[in-house]
């Protein structure tokens, strides 16, 4: 076997802050593929080649051309208007998510000025040098000056799998072959050991760099993602089959061709949800911002999209049902006695260890024994997650080496051939006393209790210390801990519950201690699952079971992955809630990967969303932030998809019918512009309580039905506006245009209040923003036909009796929509218990 720790003579001191700036400024900033974000004028030009808008923008001109100046000027004017609105409040809420991704920039230790400090990433420069321990992403290219047992994951730069060794290096020269032993690289990750070395190239230049900058891949897409799309490929074919009738009817007729251009195309625009990307962009960023105030940070807006489909939430038990500060409550031989000389042994390895810092080991530091030894580092073989254990080699004052293991007594017992009993004298490890080590265990265990074995063996090796080495030990005893259940948590559990979410505990600790914090939180724990039962199970069997069972014990990392995968197989919407360096995997593989700002780096970069609070109930708020801005999206879709689809299908049909046409292009433009702008405060609107109170999925079929169902009762009530029109106040064009755009715009605006909850309006009102901007958008629309805009416009004052069949016209619609919303609120709910039943779900 290859030598595994390689020192080299003198580490170097790092830079100084003023070498490291200057440097900053000659190689650029240490990102792999910076931000492009594009300037605000750039972006907000963009939305000026929209096809929809450019056509109209193009028609225009033409019509400016032929002397229809009035026409032209209006249809820029608030081509304009609405564009600008669009792109002032999506870029605001830009800034202000990106303003909240400042909170979570990656990290390195880096040797600076002489002393190591954690420094953002960025910040790395050629010739930092660096200190990288399990866990920690690599920052940058650089060449190993010390290395300790030190492996490293390169599947990102190489597509294999396993983990390799790397050994330091000083004097070879910087390489960009993932082969190198000398060479660490940017987007690997370490696995196990530890290892200084220096920075020779960042950002761009690096191997990573190189390879972001050919291939930059989009993110996948995310299924609130998936269900946008389909929703406007559904808007796209209505649109363009309504636009092609409406252009062939109205030539048919023999209008002027410019005219029934303008009108179609209008027409269109008015079926657009052109305001649908800046409605979901704020939503999530009002969202991205209320979860930040919760201590909860997204690292991704789609990330919120998924959160609040979430019904099923895999977590260990520490930090989530636990207090997650472990405290060394005894130190004990096998007699189940005290034991200082336990203590000692188990300080040593903790504070002579440079690999992985542990909870466990955080905790016996802060337990001094009684007397502090002086001792020497000879070696260490680090922790890694098969071994389950962590070595070290000491040279006690005036002592001959001493090798001290410390891990679960399940890796520690088998290795063991002797004990030391009470007085320090070594005995022979026979059955008897296996047994009553592993009954002390069991007690332990019982009680909720974690437990780490400690042994030793007298050390003469003249070679590195090696995974082999570890055999023929002395087992001194036992060092349990605990990590008290925390007192929020069954409280936590019954309102994920009631909200429609699971809590599945994986857990690396055995069952004993399982089965006590359950009880001790109140899940039930008769049924637990073993980690050994999960390898004999084909996929079938193992999404049976991981659907019955929530508690699951001695799993490992890939056993986890395993029942997340299997989780989704079966259609559930996974969250898993991870922080170590095995927890990667899953993170990837669920839905929503969740970690905690004191994670390991690659947890953390591998999360979507990152808690400043690790516990249940802050990732419970950030379930409900979730559902409400799928829920205020879903509003705005209801919208566009009922009224609005409804008012363009009556102007097609009222083409038609009418000798004239039913609204000029600049009036349906004017009418959608005022709608839009009063949809702009629903992603602040107060959700429904009975809107989150169970996960929210992206249907399809739901948004298709409700355009069909809803869409209809608005092109009645049109109907019956153009009767009223023609046949009582016999309408001339002029005022049918007047009529039909203030009844169109009022019912429009209005029927949010009914939309926007599952039940009666006045049950769950709105919040004060979204109805004075409504409210406000209606009395502009009814003081238009009587302003000083009102011939340039082509309006006339409407009649008093005209008003009067409004009121009523307007109460009658927003009835009859409440009862049509009921019908398919009764029917989706219907359908939804009879999914979860079939066990589609």
């Amino acid at each position: 076997m290859a030598e595994q720790t390689s020192i080299t003579t003198e580490i170097p001191l790092g830079l100084t802050s003023t070498e490291a700036a200057k440097r900053l400024r000659r190689f650029g900033p240490n990102e792999p593929a910076p931000p492009q974000r594009r300037r605000a004028l750039v972006q907000f030009l963009q939305l000026f080649v929209e096809p929809l808008t450019f056509v109209l923008l193009v028609a225009s001109g033409i019509a400016a051309l032929l002397g229809e100046f009035v026409d032209a000027i209006l249809i820029v004017s608030i081509v304009l208007a609405s564009t600008t609105v669009n792109f002032v409040q999506a870029y605001r809420s830009q800034r202000a998510v990106e303003r909240l991704s400042v909170s979570i920039v990656p990290t390195a230790t880096v040797l600076r000025d002489g002393t190591w400090q954690e420094l953002p990433r960025w910040t790395l420069v050629p010739g930092d040098v660096i200190r990288l321990t399990a866990g920690d992403l690599v920052p940058a290219d650089a060449r190993l000056l010390e290395a300790i047992h030190l492996t490293v994951q390169q599947a990102a730069l190489t597509g294999e799998s396993f983990p390799v060794e790397k050994q330091a290096n000083p004097t070879a020269p910087p390489s960009q072959d993932p082969d190198a032993v000398h060479m660490v690289f940017l987007g690997s990750s370490v696995v196990s050991g530890s290892g200084i070395a220096e920075v020779v190239a960042t950002g761009k230049n690096t191997l990573f760099g190189g390879i972001v900058a050919r291939l930059g891949a989009p993110p996948p897409e995310t299924e609130f993602q998936r269900g946008l799309r389909e929703f406007s490929h559904l808007i796209t074919r209505t649109i363009v089959a309504l636009v092609l009738v409406v252009l062939a009817v109205t030539l048919s007729l023999g209008r002027a061709p410019l005219d029934s251009l303008l009108f179609a195309v209008a027409l269109a625009v008015g079926l657009t949800p052109e305001f649908l990307p800046m409605i979901v962009t704020i939503a999530l960023a009002q969202g991205a911002i209320r979860m930040a105030r919760r201590r909860v940070l997204v690292k991704s807006l789609p990330a919120i999209e998924n959160l609040g489909s979430i019904d099923i939430v895999c977590s260990d038990k520490t930090g989530t049902l636990t207090l997650g500060e472990m405290r060394l409550m005894r130190a004990l031989t096998l007699a189940g006695n005290d034991s200082s000389r336990v203590l000692q042994l188990g300080w040593i390895n903790a504070r002579a260890q440079s690999g992985l810092a542990s909870p466990f080991d955080q905790a016996l530091l802060a337990t001094e024994p009684p007397t502090l030894p002086t001792f020497t580092k000879v070696d260490e073989l680090p922790f890694d997650f098969e071994r389950r254990r962590v070595s070290v080699v000491v040279r006690l004052l005036g002592e001959p080496p001493l090798l001290i293991t410390k891990g679960a007594p399940e890796a520690i017992l088998p290795a063991c051939t002797a004990f030391e009993d009470e007085r320090g004298i070594v005995q022979p490890f026979d059955e008897t006393m296996r047994q009553n080590a592993a009954s002390l265990f069991r007690q332990l265990s019982a009680e909720g209790l974690r437990v780490l074995a400690v042994a030793w063996r007298a050390w003469e090796s003249p070679h590195p210390l090696r995974p082999e080495d570890e055999n023929e030990l002395v087992l001194a005893g036992f060092l349990a801990f605990a990590d008290p259940p925390l007192s929020e948590a069954r409280e936590t559990l019954a309102q994920l519950a009631a909200d429609g979410v699971r809590v599945k505990l994986l857990t690396g600790d055995n069952e004993l201690v399982a089965a006590a914090v359950c009880r001790a939180v109140g899940l039930p724990a008769e049924r637990i699952v073993l980690g050994s039962e999960l390898e004999r199970l084909e996929p079938l069997a193992l999404e049976r079971l991981v659907e019955e069972a929530d508690i699951f014990a001695r799993v490992t990392p890939a056993q986890k992955h395993r029942i997340v995968l299997a989780l989704k197989a079966h259609g559930h919407a996974v969250a898993y809630l991870g922080d170590g360096i095995n927890d990667a995997p899953s993170l990837h593989a669920a839905d929503v990967g969740i970690s905690v700002v004191n994670a390991v780096d690659i947890a953390r970069e591998a999360a979507d969303i990152v808690l400043l609070d690790r516990r249940l109930s802050t990732l419970h708020e950030g379930i409900l932030e979730g559902r409400r801005a799928f829920s205020n999206v879903m509003t705005f879709l209801l919208m566009e998809t009922s009224s609005n689809f409804g008012n363009v299908f009556s102007m097609a049909g009222a083409a038609a019918l009418l000798p004239f046409l039913p609204m000029l292009p600049h009036q349906i433009l004017l009418n959608n512009f005022l709608y839009d702008l009063a949809q702009v405060a629903i992603p602040r609107d107060r959700v429904d309580p009975q809107l989150t109170a169970s996960p929210r999925r992206w249907d399809i079929g739901f948004v298709r039905t409700a355009m069909l169902v809803l869409g209809p009762v608005s092109s009645l009530f049109d109907f019956l506006t153009f009767a009223v029109l023609l046949f009582l106040f016999r309408a001339d064009e002029t005022l049918f245009h007047t009529g039909w755009f203030v009844e169109s715009l009022v019912t429009q605006c209005l029927v949010v209040f009914v939309i926007r909850t599952a039940r009666a309006p006045w049950r769950w009102l709105p919040s004060p923003a979204l109805a004075l901007n409504v409210l406000a958008i209606v009395l502009i629309g009814l003081w238009l036909p009587y302003s000083p805009l009102a011939a340039f416009l082509g309006f006339v004052p409407l009649p008093p009796a005209y008003l009067a069949f409004l009121a009523g016209a307007v109460a009658s619609y927003l009835v009859l929509v409440e009862l049509a919303k009921r019908a398919l609120y009764a029917w989706w709910n219907h359908r939804h218990r009879e999914t979860v039943r079939s066990g589609r779900l």
